[in-house]
Formats: C-alpha cells, sequence, structure tokens
C-alpha cells in the first residue's frame, strides 16, 4: 500500500497510526503566506475563523479580540473545526461555537445570530458561502484578508493506490495537471470532498471530523482493514 498525502505531515504520526507495512509520500500542493494588514478596533463585532492559518495569521497582525464577557463589548468568536479551535487556545482564546464547516456556521448564524456583526479572518480563496448566505439575511458581515494561499500545482509521476487531501485548494492544485486514475479519494471533509466530486465522478472516503488522526482512523478502517 502507498499513500500519497497532499501536505507535509509528521512521519511519525502517520506511521504509528497506520503501520510499518504503509509506504507515503507527503508533498505540498499549496503554499500560504501571511499578509500584513494594519490591526484595527473590533469592538462591536462578533469574529469568524474557518483556518488556522487565518487564526494564526490574524494574531500576527496584532488583533485583540476582548473575550471578557462581562464587558459590554466583548468579541465572540465562531469558528469552523477542532484545528482552527485548536489554533485559538494556542494563542489564549476560546470559543463561543465551533462548526464542522462553513455551511453549518452559516445556517448558525441565520437561525441564531442575525443581529450580530461580524467580520471573517481568512485567505483570500476562502470559500464565498459565507459572505453569499449572510448578506441575504441582512446580516453585517466583511472577509478580512490575513493570509494568501498560492495553488502550487505540481507533477506527481509516482503511483499510488490511494490519495488524501485536505483542503479544496489543495485538490484544484492538484487536479491542474494530476489524474485521480485508479487511486482510492480520501478527503478531511465534506467541503473538501464536495470539491473532488467537482473534478471525478469516483467515490470519495470522508472522515466524519476535522482532524489527521480522523483521517488517519479512516484509512486505516475503510482501507487497509479491508485488503
Amino acid at each position: 500500500m502507498n499513500i500519497l498525502f497532499t501536505k507535509n505531515l509528521d512521519p511519525a504520526i502517520v506511521t504509528k497510526e497506520l503501520g510499518d507495512d504503509v509506504s507515503f509520500d507527503c508533498v505540498e500542493v499549496i503554499k500560504t503566506s501571511s499578509i500584513n494588514t494594519d490591526a484595527f478596533d473590533l469592538k462591536d463585532y462578533s469574529l469568524i475563523f474557518t483556518s488556522a492559518k487565518g487564526v494564526s495569521s490574524f494574531f500576527k497582525n496584532g488583533f485583540k479580540p476582548n473575550e471578557d464577557f462581562t464587558a459590554k463589548n466583548y468579541n465572540k468568536i465562531y469558528c469552523v473545526g477542532e484545528k482552527t479551535k485548536k489554533e485559538l487556545r494556542k494563542n489564549g482564546f476560546g470559543t463561543f461555537k465551533v462548526l464542522k464547516n462553513a455551511e453549518e456556521l452559516s445556517r448558525f448564524i441565520i437561525m441564531h445570530c442575525q443581529q450580530e456583526k461580524f467580520l471573517h479572518f481568512c485567505g483570500n480563496i476562502a470559500l464565498d458561502v459565507l459572505d453569499k448566505n449572510l448578506p441575504l439575511q441582512n446580516i453585517s458581515y466583511r472577509k478580512i484578508t490575513v493570509y494568501n494561499t498560492e495553488e502550487i500545482n505540481p507533477l506527481i509521476n509516482e503511483k499510488y493506490h490511494a490519495a488524501v487531501f485536505f483542503s479544496p485548494s489543495g485538490v484544484r492544485s492538484f487536479a491542474n495537471r494530476n489524474s485521480f486514475g485508479d487511486m482510492i479519494l480520501v478527503s478531511i471533509g465534506e467541503t473538501t470532498a464536495n470539491e473532488l466530486r467537482k473534478h471525478t465522478s469516483k467515490p470519495v472516503l470522508v472522515s466524519e471530523g476535522s482532524t489527521l488522526l480522523s483521517v488517519l482512523k479512516l484509512i486505516r478502517k475503510e482501507i487497509l482493514n479491508k485488503n
């Protein structure tokens, strides 16, 4: 079994979860870089983060949320995915609400948060789910771009039994110069899986969680234990 992971991972973690008999390569298909943005007052705003990179770039630029719930103008923090939540905690902040993907977050805000004003700190090619849906409901929403994502479009000549994808941009970058062929396709969540389905009619294995461990667990259950 030879598996392609479309991002750099810790080999020790992969080997621990999948065993010594599985060979794998990690190939970066996208590159991200923070953008310098002048920090401004976040008073009266609720904050949205849909990626860990958005969180790290936010703090790199010197933004300072107010998470004192007893204060009048504290910032509620909404995020997508456990990795994003973990990055917020690493920087000393919790979350008001954590959802699995942008679609679920959009529905939650429309149902429960009509009166709030939102700032979404994200990358230059973030999904447009929130900025399509929220303004239609007269909900104040603005994107603040704090990092760039570049699709590298590598040509990969090695043959693999399975390929694992971690973001829609990673799918597009791979698909630009490579075929999905006979590989088993694995996705870290439905958002990335939906992008895969735009490029191939092959079935996609989708992890329940948004963490690397949930993906490795899926590979072990659906691929390794069935061979």
